[in-house]
């Protein structure tokens, strides 16, 4: 059955304001709770930290009083919905778990989304940073393993594979160069813009979080790992951020943004296993459906087009979380090499990209946090750590300088 936002009613705004008592849910049990309910969990509260900062942006940008009142009205609605849907997170967890957990949304949302882009050229850029997020959680779980002694296999249950993707080293490009083409937001498919939102609030999640609890360990290595890998998020944000097309008004960014994330709430109501977390998806759909529905008004007002020719009429296919083992390993023997020159991906090194990595490397790759890691818990544990499901994976020769 096809549904609608446009046309469905749901909670009056007025109605939306909840007390300390129901903002104050209890959280997953963290060695009980489906994996990919922690991950949908995590994907939602990046959409509603972008729709809040979104929010902050555009009202500083708006000259019309009513319209500021109104943004906030709403804002402060979607704060409250982003502090119960990240307080569901268990508070047991370190953050190197919920570190873990944070790349395993990057790998198999992207790859997700990645299999789903109808645009070749949107596709290559999913396509390529999936493999940077994959090498992530490598160099994750090794240091997990090194400092809390446990394996990253448990938390993500065998749904997602760690093991090496293009080494970490390897992520750091001219900020040139991390620009991409947008989409043309005449002509593009509507779920591409669904896409490209969706996957730059989860990186730029990932990049926030980072920036913050990285200096709050102790270990040397935890503190150059999350410096080193904040740092290439930073990148990954440009990359997907730049996807957007810059001509699209403010009016259309706001009816993108709460039109996507009644599109999320809806997606994660179809799978979720755990009856109380769907409970919540199910009340932020109807709240967020009230959302849509007073940005489609502005819309119409101020940017004098019906919203049915920016989004679609019904929503797509909901996004899915599930294992993408295959698709990432094929990925890994095809486009492990590749690199980015202006706004186009390259098999071989460029001089630009030579001289970034002589400057942040200092000639000397074996020092870079996410090699150290490496060797570091290979001289404590005799080995380093990957978790493989379905046999070796493919190690193609790199081409890009090493």
């Amino acid at each position: 059955m096809t549904f609608n936002p446009l046309q469905e009613r749901g909670i009056p705004l007025d109605r939306q304001l909840r007390n300390w008592r129901e903002l104050n849910v209890a959280p997953i049990d963290p060695d009980h709770a489906d994996p990919y309910t922690r991950c949908r969990i995590i994907a939602l509260n990046g959409i509603e930290v972008e729709s809040i900062m979104f929010s902050h942006q555009f009202a500083r940008h708006c000259p019309d009083p009513a319209v500021k009142q109104q943004l906030a009205e709403v804002r402060y609605i979607e704060a409250q919905q982003q502090k119960v849907v990240n307080w569901l997170l268990p508070g047991l967890a370190s953050v190197l778990e919920t570190t873990i957990a944070y790349e395993q949304v990057a790998v198999d949302l992207t790859a997700w989304v990645a299999r789903m882009e109808p645009d070749p050229y949107l596709k290559q850029a999913y396509q390529f940073g999936v493999l940077e997020d994959f090498d992530h959680l490598y160099r994750y779980a090794n240091l997990f393993e090194m400092i809390e002694h446990r394996k990253a296999e448990k938390l993500v249950d065998d749904l997602t594979e760690v093991m090496p993707g293009r080494p970490t080293y390897l992520h750091h490009r001219h900020p040139i160069d991390n620009v991409r083409e947008p989409y043309d937001k005449n002509t593009t498919d509507p779920i591409s813009k669904l896409h490209a939102l969706t996957i730059m609030a989860a990186e730029q999640q990932t990049m926030n979080f980072y920036m913050n609890v990285g200096p709050t360990y102790m270990e040397p290595i935890a503190r150059q790992l999350y410096q080193e890998i904040g740092l290439i998020e930073e990148e990954h944000v440009t990359h997907y951020e730049s996807l957007v097309d810059p001509g699209e008004t403010w009016w259309e960014m706001l009816l993108n943004h709460e039109y996507n994330e009644c599109y999320l709430y809806h997606s994660f109501m179809q799978t979720e296993s755990d009856p109380k977390v769907k409970a919540i998806w199910e009340l932020h759909l109807n709240m967020e459906l009230e959302h849509l529905r007073l940005a489609a008004e502005l819309f119409k007002r101020h940017d004098g087009r019906d919203p049915e020719q920016v989004v679609a009429s019904a929503l797509p296919a909901p996004v899915t979380f599930e294992p993408n083992k295959a698709y990432v390993r094929e990925l890994l023997a095809t486009q492990i090499d590749y690199t980015t020159i202006g706004t186009g991906y390259v098999q071989e090194a460029h001089e630009r990209f030579e001289q970034l990595q002589q400057a942040i490397h200092g000639g000397d790759v074996s020092q870079s946090p996410g090699e150290l890691v490496i060797a570091e818990n290979r001289d404590k544990s005799g080995r380093e750590y990957r978790h493989e499901t379905e046999g070796p994976h493919p190690v193609p020769s790199l081409r890009v300088n090493r």
